[in-house]
């Protein structure tokens, strides 16, 4: 019995001794391999990390050096920006589609940016004021050659600005446009007729239109009876190119008339309180506004309203803005001011 037990330890220890060898062996070799593969990867992963540098390099043309900590912060931060970009653009889209931003201009500059304008000068004019057009034509407003030679020059468009009939199609309308293939210097807007209870809003239609048509830095409403001395007016709207929200006239109060009888009467008379003074604004014989002013009005021109003058119609607008008015007694067209750049006829 004793060396029946004695045999069998024997030869579990033999055993337990010949399989440790075994063992050490097998682990040793999955080691080795499990090295090799691990060796292996990292030398993968170092000639792809190779070849992409060499790649990036290459197609940025920098030779072999590779990417560096700013070369990488700057990428991070072009993509940022980028995705800053698409949100915006985004938004501007869903502006655009809410009516808040004018789809887009009709101003085509091509390749290259065109040379934005000094000025549009609309001049307000209706059926039956040929005679005034024309006297116009000869003493300031210039035709033809020498009115392209004027917007080349110093940057200034010049155009009459008058509505359709009521009547469409008649002869009045057909007198303008036979005038203006002749003449080629004037609006006609298709959106606005002309009636005495249109009058407020033709200033708000030709600034649309303008805004619309020509990239300038002001946009200038004038009556057909009065008379503008351009070079001067050239300068007064240059030395107002660092405020970029202007509203440039000869700034006036007066009366509201709450009686129908009366030739001014304002149907909106109780708004203007218990002294019923009107708020300054510009004199309607001639003003100016700045660019963003007239795509203000461009943008929200379905919810600007209007009072019974087109002059305090406009200075509604501007009355809630942070808008700078400014006084400019050289507009004041009927007092006659020396250094005047206006004059009514």
């Amino acid at each position: 019995m004793q060396s029946r037990g004695s045999s069998n330890r024997l030869s579990s220890s033999s055993s337990s001794t010949f399989r440790s060898p075994i063992s050490t062996l097998m682990l040793s070799m999955l080691a080795t391999m499990a090295s090799f593969y691990v060796a292996g990867r990292l030398w993968q992963d170092a000639e792809n990390r190779v070849y992409v540098i060499k790649e990036l390099d290459r197609r940025v043309g920098k030779g072999n050096s590779a990417v560096s900590v700013d070369d990488t912060l700057k990428i991070i931060e072009c993509r940022e920006k980028q995705k800053k970009l698409d949100a915006l653009e985004l938004e501007l889209d869903r502006a655009k589609d809410k009516g808040f931003i004018a789809n887009q201009l009709s101003v085509k500059s091509g390749t290259n940016k065109k040379k934005r304008l000094l000025a549009v000068i609309g001049i307000i004019t209706r059926f039956g004021r040929k005679k005034n057009r024309d006297a116009i034509r000869r003493a300031w407003m210039s035709t033809g050659a020498a009115l392209k030679k004027l917007e080349d020059e110093k940057g200034i468009i010049i155009r009459f600005v008058i509505g359709r009939s009521p009547n469409k199609g008649d002869r009045l309308e057909k007198e303008i446009e036979e005038e203006n293939k002749q003449t080629n210097d004037i609006i006609i807007l298709k959106d606005y007729v002309e009636t005495p209870e249109e009058i407020p809003n033709k200033p708000k239609m030709f600034f649309i239109h303008a805004a619309e048509h020509w990239d300038a830095e002001f946009y200038v409403k004038v009556n057909d009876d009065i008379y503008v001395n351009i070079d001067p007016l050239g300068t007064v709207l240059a030395n107002q190119l660092d405020k970029p929200r202007v509203y440039i006239g000869c700034m006036k109060s007066g009366e509201v008339f709450a009686e129908q009888t009366n030739r001014w009467y304002e149907p909106d008379w109780w708004k203007f309180g218990d002294g019923k003074s009107y708020f300054r604004h510009a004199s309607g014989e001639m003003f100016a506004i700045s660019r963003a002013l007239a795509h203000f009005i461009l943008i929200n021109r379905s919810i600007l309203r209007s009072y019974a003058h087109d002059d305090v119609t406009v200075g509604s607008w501007f009355i809630g803005l942070d808008v700078k008015h400014a006084n400019e007694k050289k507009f004041c067209c009927s007092q006659r001011s020396s250094g005047a750049v206006c004059a009514a006829a």
